[in-house]
């Protein structure tokens, strides 16, 4: 169907998700001054994804949020790149930002060309170029989400990567796929890319369930239920007091009660006279 105004609405939300989607995991990263559990290799292969995808999107004329999606996703993912080097060896800004200039100009100068070069091609009839495009940024992407998939495989849970991002990632797949089907010609190579990313992020998200949430809720109800268990067998306090324990005053079910040697400056001192 050709609706070109849902094309950009769509393609726009897609945008957006996309411009957003990196930044709770720079933030986070920010905050807690490590990367641990964040693959390098997973943001480089999502910066060089973003080259072959700006040259499709751009040379098969998509909308102008889609054109400016791939860009977006190649400026964040060098930025939480560099910040696994920062973090986690330890790199001065100076050098951080010496690696990283020179291959985002390496970068933007290859679209660049691609696009010049690809766009000449494509006025001679010939498509094999932009069939490479499309399958090489679909790749790319796929490849930085199952590199993940490896560290999930090692570690058995899901570490280092926020939610938050995977799910407005995820969504940003799903806006943009949803705006090709509103363009004039649906490109099928363009729905392969988007999909690829979204069913593997659908994975991750089960992972996740599966590996951190199931026994996040599991410790829960059992620390609740031990809870229970031991405020029905406590005693009054006068007794606890007469044993020489008293009452803490802390919630935590763990830490009820404390000895009395470990902290005696609620009991009164005792004095004996002298003869």
């Amino acid at each position: 169907m050709d609706i070109p105004a849902a094309a950009n609405a769509l393609g726009t939300l897609g945008a957006v998700c996309w411009s957003i989607q990196l930044i709770p995991q720079i933030v986070i990263n920010y905050r807690r001054h490590n990367a641990t559990g964040l693959q390098p290799s997973m943001m480089m292969l999502w910066a060089w994804a973003g080259v072959p995808l700006g040259v499709y999107n751009i040379v098969e004329d998509f909308n102008i949020a889609l054109q400016i999606q791939p860009q977006i996703l190649t400026f964040l993912s060098l930025a939480t790149w560099i910040q696994c080097f920062y973090y986690q060896r330890n790199w001065s800004i100076l050098r951080s930002l010496a690696v990283v200039a020179p291959i985002a100009t390496v970068m933007a100068g290859v679209q660049v060309a691609l696009v010049i070069g690809l766009r000449i091609v494509k006025t001679r009839g010939v498509e094999w170029p932009m069939i490479l495009m499309a399958a090489l940024s679909a790749a790319l992407l796929a490849a930085g989400v199952l590199r993940h998939y490896w560290d999930i495989y090692l570690h058995r849970t899901v570490r280092g990567i926020s939610f938050i991002f995977v799910g407005i990632d995820a969504a940003g797949d799903v806006f943009s796929l949803a705006s090709l089907f509103f363009q004039s010609r649906l490109d099928v190579l363009g729905v392969v890319i988007y999909a690829t990313e979204f069913v593997l992020w659908c994975g991750v998200f089960a992972c996740g369930g599966y590996f951190n949430l199931l026994p996040w809720t599991r410790q829960r109800l059992r620390a609740r239920e031990e809870a229970g268990r031991s405020s029905e067998g406590e005693t009054p306090g006068s007794d606890a007091v007469a044993n020489g324990i008293a009452l803490h005053d802390l919630p935590s079910s763990t830490s009820v009660f404390r000895t009395a040697s470990g902290d005696d400056s609620g009991l009164r001192s005792r004095t004996v006279a002298s003869l």
